[in-house]
């Protein structure tokens, strides 16, 4: 995203209000890293993760590929039958790594500024229990 995208999202965590109240409306996993956040992601409902976003300081560490793989875990012992997510372009590579898959772009409005992202999936196994009877 250019400088004017990035204010329009910077602008909008902004609210916090708003914000905690989107959070709490999902399952919020933070990532640390010397004890200093360095990510957090939100699971919405049963299959959607909502929200991720890895601090730039600590980019490239895996954490974006450890929050999604938590929340993959999570969603499949929920029951669903697959994952989706709206994801940024620079975010698209993370999800393809972990076995997303294109479906569709999206143009979405942030205040006065228009950003692409591509809604992605990917198909989970059956929950199984490691416990047999």
């Amino acid at each position: 995203y250019d400088a004017d995208q990035r204010e329009a999202w910077r602008a909008r965590a902004s609210d916090s209000a708003r914000f905690a109240s989107r959070l709490a409306q999902a399952l919020t996993l933070v990532a640390t890293v010397g004890g200093v956040v360095a990510g957090f992601a939100s699971l919405k409902g049963t299959d959607l993760i909502d929200m991720l976003y890895v601090d730039p300081a600590f980019s490239r560490r895996g954490i974006g590929s450890a929050l999604i793989d938590a929340l993959v875990k999570l969603a499949q012992a929920r029951g669903a039958e697959r994952v989706t997510s709206d994801v940024s372009d620079i975010g698209r590579s993370t999800f393809e790594r972990q076995g997303f898959v294109s479906q569709r772009r999206n143009l979405a409005s942030v205040d006065d500024q228009w950003l692409a992202n591509t809604t992605m999936t990917k198909s989970l196994a059956k929950f199984e229990s490691a416990t047999r009877h």
